[in-house]
C-alpha cells in the first residue's frame, strides 16, 4: 500500500454492461494490495438499461463508501451520456476513462429526446478524459460483453501508482469469471491496460 489518504473511484454505465463484476474485481484488487476498501452500488431501473454507479473507496481506514461530488480520483464511465451525468463527482485533476460507446435512454428511444451531440468534446475540454474503444476492443476480441473487462484494465492502468501492478489480477478474475470465459476476459484486461 503506497499511501494512507483515502482516494475514491467511481464505476458508472447503464444496466447490463458489467458495471458491477468489474468493480468487485477492482475492489478485490485493492483488498489483495493490503487497502481498506468500501464499496456501494447503486442499481437506478439497471434491470431495464438504467443508470448504475459503483462507488469504491480505498485507502489505510475507510469509514464509508460514499464519493461526494468533487471526490473521485478515477471516473470509469461505460457509456458517453453516464460520463457527462457523472463528471460532478471528478476532483480537479482526476481523470475520466470514457468508453466511446452510446446506449440510448428509453425517452430517446421512443423519440421524446435525442442523444446529446458532442459528449466526446464536451468531456475533453473539462476533464483529462481518456477515451477509449472498449466494445469495438472486446469485439475484435470475439465478444463485445467483454467491454467491462476492457475497461477494468484501463482503469488499473490509469492508477498504477496505487501499487496495483503487482496484484495477481488472472487470480482475482478466476475467482470472479466462468471458466468459459476466463481466457476472453483476461486477453480484454491486457487489450484495456495496453489501450
Amino acid at each position: 500500500m503506497n499511501d494512507k489518504k483515502v482516494k475514491a473511484i467511481l464505476l458508472v454505465g447503464v444496466g447490463g454492461q458489467g458495471t458491477i463484476l468489474a468493480s468487485k474485481i477492482l475492489s478485490e484488487g485493492f483488498v489483495s494490495a493490503g487497502y481498506d476498501v468500501k464499496m456501494s452500488e447503486i442499481h437506478g431501473m439497471s434491470q431495464r438499461g438504467g443508470s448504475v454507479s459503483t462507488q469504491i473507496r480505498f485507502g489505510a481506514a475507510v469509514h464509508s463508501p460514499i464519493i461526494g461530488e468533487g471526490e473521485a480520483g478515477v471516473i470509469v464511465a461505460f457509456e458517453k451520456m453516464e460520463a457527462l451525468r457523472w463528471l460532478e463527482y471528478l476532483r480537479p485533476g482526476g481523470r475520466i476513462i470514457v468508453n466511446d460507446y452510446e446506449i440510448p435512454s428509453v425517452p430517446i428511444l421512443m423519440g421524446a429526446a435525442k442523444y446529446p451531440a458532442g459528449i466526446l468534446e464536451e468531456l475533453t475540454a473539462k476533464a483529462d478524459a481518456l477515451v477509449i474503444d472498449a466494445a469495438g476492443i472486446a469485439e475484435g476480441l470475439g465478444n463485445a460483453k467483454a467491454m467491462n473487462i476492457v475497461l477494468l484494465g484501463a482503469a488499473v492502468r490509469a492508477m498504477e501508482g496505487e501499487g496495483l501492478g503487482e496484484i495477481d489480477w488472472k487470480a482475482i478474475m478466476q475467482k470472479n469469471i466462468k471458466p468459459a470465459f476466463l481466457e476472453l476476459n483476461l486477453k480484454a484486461f491486457e487489450a484495456g491496460f495496453n489501450a
